[in-house]
């Protein structure tokens, strides 16, 4: 498996799909299932029954469902366009994300 280069707290475009040209912030990162969870994007309706004894309010429930990380796209910080993303070896021996576009350095 590939190292995954989108993590959390990115700002991702959506390339494919029904929210395709959507921007949002990366909440959380499955790498299990290649999959992330970005901030109002990929919304699905959940209907639940109420649960007094957890706090929970019955009733339909909207809430971000995981989407592809095949289908993100990374936003440069610099440039602000969607950007590829390579790995670049440090002199130090370390390796971090570099955005292609600019080449900017990522966190």
């Amino acid at each position: 498996m590939n190292k995954v280069k989108i993590k959390k707290n990115d700002e991702v475009l959506v390339i494919r799909g029904k929210d395709k040209g959507a921007r949002g912030k990366v909440l959380r990162v499955l790498p299990g299932t290649r999959t992330a969870i970005v901030e109002r994007v990929n919304m699905m309706k959940r209907h639940t029954r109420p649960n007094p004894q957890k706090n929970v309010q019955g009733g339909v429930l909207e809430k971000e469902a995981p989407i592809q990380l095949s289908n993100l796209m990374l936003i440069c910080p610099e440039s602000g366009k969607p950007t590829r993303v390579g790995l670049e070896r440090r002199g130090d021996g370390s390796s971090g994300r570099v955005a292609k576009v600019s080449g900017a350095r990522l966190s």
